[in-house]
């Protein structure tokens, strides 16, 4: 377990990640409703979402290193909001962390690295869904300016119950 003092590197998501991002994503699968994928991932079925972000342009995967191990402690991407053509200027943001590097400011880290890459790409808003409840989600969403624009009621079935998320926005 890192300790507290751990120095911390932000950079972009390179294709040897994949194994160490999937097992962080499979945690929140297994684990938690804040996603709302159910079945976990291999490495291979996930190397297409790894490869759908590149270094440049409005779909980005920054992640978060310790520096000493290399080990990795969180990632924040950005990603096509909605699939048709109108929507190119719109992302949807996200952000996972692994549990033991929550509170200690890795996402404020990640989320700063990854808006301060989107600032020169033809990008006019960013949203983020948000599964209820989560906190420490909204804070850190808030404290980047997003806005609270609505709630979709039981949207999402996961553990045999019904899930809200609500949904932020905020100008890029």
């Amino acid at each position: 377990m890192p300790s507290e003092r751990t120095e911390v590197q932000v950079r972009p998501g390179i294709e040897g990640d994949l194994e160490a991002l999937t097992d962080l994503y499979n945690h929140y699968v297994r684990e938690t409703p804040i996603t709302f994928d159910t079945a976990i991932f291999t490495p291979e079925e996930r190397r297409p979402w790894l490869l759908s972000h590149p270094e440049d342009g409005p779909y980005r995967l920054m992640v978060a290193t310790d520096t000493d191990s290399q080990e990795i402690l969180g990632y924040a991407t950005s990603g096509p909001f909605r699939p048709k053509p109108a929507y190119t200027t719109s992302v949807e943001v996200t952000i996972y962390l692994r549990p033991d590097a929550a509170g200690r400011g890795v996402g404020t880290l990640l989320y700063k690295s990854l808006f301060e890459a989107l600032s020169g790409e033809d990008l006019h808003r960013a949203y983020a869904g948000i599964a209820q409840p989560n906190e420490a989600s909204v804070r850190l969403h808030e404290r980047f300016g997003f806005r609270h624009v609505g709630t979709y009621r039981e949207v999402g079935r996961k553990f045999g119950r019904y899930w809200d998320v609500a949904w932020y926005e905020r100008d890029l």
